[in-house]
């Protein structure tokens, strides 16, 4: 998925993702486009996650898939490659040597 001034975040089809080893986190946020999102916590790490349960329309492909933050887990990998978390820990966008920035989420960076 492009989001604005971001990398591009990976929705995982919920058939491809080891439900059983999440735990609802209970955190709520509001994308102004997709909807509701709900948080999951990984491994320990707490809001590691991410899913829109009932996404806004325009949207609806990506009901219950589920998004990862690279930086609040040990490691994501995009075919072989280790992906760079964007900065910050708002953003949740995979880096691979293909994208490039600049991206929002860095010191400074939320006014452009």
């Amino acid at each position: 998925m492009l989001e604005t001034s971001q990398p591009p975040g990976i929705y995982f089809p919920p058939d491809d993702v080891r439900m059983d080893l999440l735990d609802p986190h209970g955190q709520l946020t509001v994308c102004e486009w997709k909807g509701q999102a709900h948080y999951w916590t990984v491994a320990g790490s707490e809001a590691a996650a991410w899913s829109y349960p009932q996404p806004v329309a325009p949207y609806a492909e990506l009901r219950d898939h589920v998004a990862f933050y690279p930086q609040r887990v040990d490691a994501c990998y995009l075919d072989d490659e280790r992906v760079q978390a964007n900065a910050g820990d708002f953003y949740g966008g995979w880096i691979t040597a293909d994208i490039g920035g600049p991206f929002k989420g860095g010191p400074g960076t939320a006014g452009w």
